[in-house]
């Protein structure tokens, strides 16, 4: 295997040459690399210039995030480097394609001069992994670009175009054209303009260091104490304006290694690569033939089928939404388009944009017109029986190699594929609402599904921008199930006396992003009650009367939530206000049943009794084989269900609580709460593994 860096000969200019597909990270070998080809021009004087530049598609992408975990990681041997190029006597000249993020930005600017192709995008995103720029990317930026910038492209991790970062002073120049050749021109042109080496760490910050600039930086990291990379890059910033390099260098060293062995910055970077395993389908060989999908089908326009079919006309495929009659179809399509125009109106999409996309949705009201799609997605009420009807209708009209996807959230997906007669062509698609907007789609592997189709559709919810994970077929799949739990004991503490602020307030607090009695509400009372109520058709639910007493209550009163004004709470427009009824609901429901009703509900019970029947639940349907993985689960309950990333999932944070500890609080809930429906029986793979000092990641 070749090097992955070179340093070659070009006249009396040296091209140092980064190899190292796909995305030319900075793993440790290339490091290495890069130290050795730097110093073999070092020492050849008749180099009178230096061009870095990469091969492949993109200038480097970034670091070897993986590394970031060695109790013994330093930047030390890379940030020397840098700091050698950047004193270097000759010039040296970046030359940049791709995107140029993190470590790579650092490369850049650590070199005399930039010069960018067109497309060019240009980043340090470090903050979403907890993480600041470590290689004096905190120093070098706001010498180039200004405090104010530099704070918020490291504060939100988002990039700039060529156009923008030249415009900002970030980039020199954009050339089009092959970088290695632009590069070596502009070399050329320095060395016959005699110009010499231009130091980021001796400019001057283009704006003024205002005291206000860094105390609303400061203000707005107290907002977001959850993450410290934020209050970290607003000290390191600040030092780069106030104080000499190397003592902001000192300051961005100790501020890195601080947020390196933190909690949230390991959390974060665990959902990074659970996100990316997530994908992976295990036991499934790389070259599985991917089943061709340039045509989509929807069955149904409802709010559920209409944000499903704006996913494809986002990603340019052509889709065909099929409704029961005229009205369903034209208040769909309507609602699809006043979606767009509301994005044009906050200046996120042009007309013609909305034109066009709207342009590649078709409706009809006959069934044929599917025949043609390479997958249709049916999207129909949450009932057994018409979802068995739907798919059997689908079985005969969609054409052989087909992929028909059921968007169900709890249904037996082997039931319905059985239905459609073709069960290998079967899988479940379930998108969270509302579609357009949720980044997570659960796919769910029928008993039958065939691998060409599984992954076809896996690397489908890449095209659209979703992020997936898949799980196997149960009730509720991996992230209802979970949920089902933590819905149940959210309810009985309200039989008991605590109310829906003061639970939503507690969960919150470790950062859900909005409490289970905010969250049905909003979702609908009455969807989650008719859940429970198909449920209960099929057995599947406890023999306790009181098991969700209370959300089947709501549903007969005719509390819907948000849509009907009440529900957990009454509504005064969207905010959510205490009710007294409700109390008054749970009182007689807590007499009816037997609860007795306590004056205080402590928040440690509040948070352990939602949390850890969940994280017993994700450990049962790991023991199951329903998740592939640990971080499955996280993916899912992070991007489908609100819980915090910088906790990392249930299933993470499991592992950090300690399961010794969560085992022990069930035992005690047991006890105290007693056990007749198996609430609080703990999993035996959870208890082995807390017996045996292993983590749930050991798996």
């Amino acid at each position: 295997m070749p090097h992955p860096v070179s340093l070659e000969r070009h006249e009396d200019i040296g091209l140092l040459r980064i190899d190292n597909p796909p995305v030319n990270a900075l793993s440790p070998a290339v490091v290495a690399g890069l130290i050795a080809a730097f110093a073999e021009f070092e020492g050849d004087p008749s180099l009178r210039a230096l061009v870095v530049s990469c091969a492949g598609r993109t200038f480097v992408a970034g670091g070897d995030i993986t590394s970031f975990e060695a109790p013994d990681f330093s930047a030390e041997p890379y940030n020397a480097l840098l700091a050698r190029i950047e004193a270097s006597e000759r010039p040296v000249v970046a030359a940049l394609h791709g995107t140029v993020l993190g470590g790579g930005l650092e490369l850049a600017m650590a070199c005399h001069y930039r010069i960018a192709a067109p497309g060019t995008r240009v980043g340090l995103p470090e903050v979403k992994l907890g993480l600041l720029p470590g290689s004096l990317g905190t120093q070098r930026l706001p010498r180039l670009v200004g405090a104010t910038l530099a704070l918020d492209m490291m504060s939100t991790g988002r990039p700039l175009d060529a156009a923008t970062a030249q415009k900002a002073g970030l980039i020199d120049r954009v050339a089009a054209g092959d970088p290695l050749d632009f590069g070596l021109a502009s070399a050329r042109a320095l060395l016959d303009r005699n110009v010499g080496p231009r130091r980021s760490r001796q400019l001057t910050p283009p704006d003024s260091a205002s005291p206000e600039i860094f105390a609303k930086a400061h203000a707005d990291a107290r907002k977001k104490a959850a993450y410290p990379a934020l209050e970290a890059i607003a000290k390191c910033v600040e030092a780069a304006v106030t104080l000499p390099f190397p003592e902001g260098q000192k300051v961005e060293a100790r501020e890195f290694e601080q947020l390196r062995v933190s909690r949230t910055s390991k959390a974060l970077r665990h959902m990074f690569f659970a996100e990316r395993e997530a994908a992976k389908i295990p036991g499934l060989p790389k070259d599985t033939p991917l089943r061709p999908i340039r045509s989509v089908g929807v069955l149904g326009a409802g709010t559920m089928g209409g944000g499903i079919a704006m996913n494809f006309a986002n990603a340019g495929i052509p889709t065909m939404i099929v409704e029961a009659s005229a009205a369903a179809l034209e208040r769909g399509l309507g609602l699809v388009r006043s979606n767009y125009e509301a994005s044009a109106a906050k200046g996120k999409l042009t007309a013609a944009q909305v034109e066009t996309r709207m342009g590649l949705l078709k409706g009809s009201l006959d069934y044929d017109d599917l025949a043609n799609c390479d997958i249709v997605i049916e999207a129909v009420f949450e009932n057994m029986e018409l979802k068995k009807q739907v798919c059997a209708r689908l079985g005969q009209v969609c054409k052989p190699g087909a992929i028909i996807a059921t968007n169900t959230s709890t249904l037996d997906v082997d039931g319905l594929a059985q239905a459609t007669g073709r069960p290998g062509d079967v899988l479940g698609t379930h998108f969270f609402s509302p579609a357009n907007v949720m980044r997570l789609v659960e796919v769910v592997r029928g008993a039958k599904t065939s691998p060409d189709a599984l992954a076809s559709v896996m690397k489908l919810a890449t095209t659209i921008g979703k992020v997936a994970a898949i799980s196997g077929v149960c009730w509720g799949f991996i992230g209802n199930r979970m949920g089902e739990v933590y819905m149940r004991e959210a309810e009985f503490l309200l039989l008991e006396g605590a109310e829906p602020s003061q639970i939503d307030q507690a969960i919150e607090s470790i950062g859900m992003a909005m409490g289970p009695c905010r969250m049905l509400d909003m979702a609908g009372v009455d969807v989650g009650a008719k859940t429970v109520i198909e449920r209960g058709k099929e057995g599947g639910l406890p023999a306790d009367p009181a098991y969700r007493a209370l959300v089947r209550e709501l549903f007969e009163l005719g509390r819907f939530g948000q849509k009907t004004g009440v529900g957990y709470y009454r509504y005064e427009g969207r905010t959510p206000v205490p009710d007294p009824e409700l109390t008054a609901i749970c009182q007689r429901l807590a007499a009816k049943h037997g609860i007795a009703r306590r004056n205080r509900i402590e928040d440690s019970e509040i948070i352990e009794r939602l949390l850890y029947p969940l994280i017993n639940e994700g450990a049962a349907i790991l023991a199951e084989g329903i998740a592939y993985r640990p971080g499955d689960i996280d993916v899912i309950w992070v991007a489908g269900y609100g819980f915090p990333d910088h906790r990392g999932g249930p299933m993470f944070m499991a592992d950090d609580i300690g399961l010794p500890v969560i085992v022990e609080r069930l035992a005690y809930y047991a006890q105290t709460r007693g056990d007749a429906y198996n609430y609080w029986t703990v999993s035996p793979w959870l208890a082995e593994r807390a017996a045996s000092g292993r983590r749930i990641s050991e798996v």
